[in-house]
């Protein structure tokens, strides 16, 4: 894999990290490919695997959203900064800054969301878009939340209710029954990956846009999120979709449903045996998966060299 760049790029007052891996060997025609990560707030590390994706022709640009990972964090700014607007924000000024007028687009998890909220303001350039392990609202991941933690064990979900009754959901008793659903839902490959180890403990030192976004984990929803929806906005995506999700994901398919039912050019790939980091469990497949997708939509020039 080619050594990668990296960048530091001024926004508003704050800055914006990224890494850039370009292949040693460009396929005309094979478009760039910008990777959003998930959280809110969990850095680009866990999704470093997408980068060889190099190996398709393409560059490939990953980069830690605003308040983690190597970008500016704004741990005192007020609850209601912390919108999905900032973020799309800060993805158009990305493609100002690396003159991008043609690119694919995939986010991950809240990554995918944020992919959706950019997409239906019908942007430019995007020659697709693909949606991982994301859900179409939080209504429908609460949903789903709910219902998979009701298969927990009997003591797990006591354990969990009672600490969020009580408030104490930073209790190591609390965390540890937690890790029950991680290991099921989130992460199905034991011990967890390294690179999702490195995002969560960058999150956890720092954990304001993921505790003022979400909440204290993935099933706790408290945060500026708690509402969000793009159903109603989802028939205005023009780029061709791919959705995809693991079959034990944390996003069960009626919370991705949506995005199926309602954009208008769009596939739907389910890995078999996955959870919702289906690219660290069948990195292998689910890179062939994406890459399959990307070619399908690049440049003209690629398939006319």
């Amino acid at each position: 894999m080619p050594t990668p760049t990296t960048h530091t790029i001024p926004f508003g007052n704050a800055t914006t990290w990224a890494k850039v891996w370009t292949p040693e060997a460009p396929v005309p025609g094979a478009l760039p490919l910008v990777v959003l990560h998930g959280g809110p707030g969990m850095a680009h590390n866990y999704l470093l695997n997408l980068a060889e994706l190099t190996s398709t022709g393409r560059t490939v640009i990953l980069y830690d959203q605003l308040g983690c990972g190597n970008s500016t964090h704004l741990p005192e700014a007020d609850a209601d900064f912390w919108v999905p607007q900032v973020f799309v924000d800060e993805f158009h000024n990305l493609l100002a800054y690396f003159d991008l007028d043609q690119y694919h687009l995939l986010g991950q998890s809240w990554g995918g969301m944020l992919g959706a909220e950019i997409a239906v303001r019908q942007p430019e350039g995007m020659a697709s878009l693909a949606i991982c392990n994301s859900p179409a609202s939080m209504e429908l991941w609460m949903e789903a939340a709910a219902e998979l933690r009701s298969d927990l064990p009997t003591d797990v979900q006591e354990t969990l209710t009672r600490h969020e009754a009580a408030g104490t959901v930073d209790h190591s008793e609390y965390k540890a029954a937690a890790a029950v659903f991680y290991e099921r839902h989130v992460c199905r490959v034991s011990p967890m990956p390294q690179d999702f180890v490195d995002s969560e403990a960058q999150m956890e030192a720092e954990p304001t846009v993921y505790h003022t976004m979400n909440g204290p984990n993935e099933f706790h929803i408290l945060g500026t999120l708690r509402n969000w929806s793009v159903i109603n906005r989802l028939p205005q995506i023009t780029a061709p979709t791919l959705v995809v999700a693991g079959e034990f994901d944390e996003a069960t398919p009626a919370t991705w449903a949506p995005f199926v039912s309602a954009i208008p050019t769009v596939t739907s790939h389910v890995f078999a045996g996955a959870s919702h980091c289906s690219h660290l469990e069948q990195p292998e497949i689910f890179r062939a998966t994406i890459a399959a997708h990307l070619a399908a939509h690049d440049s003209p020039a690629r398939h006319n060299p």
